[in-house]
């Protein structure tokens, strides 16, 4: 079994920071691909962020294009998500995910096996 936990979240202003991390713990490959999600009240989970099993593939939202950063510690089974300008629409839980076994980057939400519980970000005007 394997355990995601997220970190790092809270209520910032408009323009403001804030790094996301997320912990794998368990029986888990350290070079399994990893991504972030979000969801919204009243909408539907959404893609936020990829990145492959070695760090070397990224893949982003292009909502969050420029903004936001994923990496990876493999060492440390820890993903981090950095979130620059943010704004009021970044408001939402974020979900860490991990695939099964998969290396390669997927922006779906179905590639996805393991999910962790969720912070929260709220971003005020």
């Amino acid at each position: 079994q394997v355990q995601l936990v997220e970190s790092g979240g809270g209520l910032v202003q408009a323009g403001d920071s804030l790094r996301l991390s997320c912990a794998a713990s368990g029986r888990t490959t350290s070079r399994s691909a990893r991504a972030w999600f979000r969801q919204a009240p009243g909408k539907e989970r959404e893609f936020v962020a990829a990145i492959s099993g070695n760090g070397d593939t990224t893949s982003y939202a292009d909502s969050v294009k420029g903004r936001f950063t994923i990496s990876r510690d493999n060492a440390k089974k820890t993903v981090f998500l950095q979130m620059n300008s943010l704004k009021p629409e970044d408001t939402a839980v974020y979900y860490c995910a991990a695939r099964l076994i998969r290396d390669a980057v997927a922006v779906t939400s179905t590639d996805y096996y393991y999910w962790g519980q969720g912070t929260q970000v709220t971003v005020s005007a």
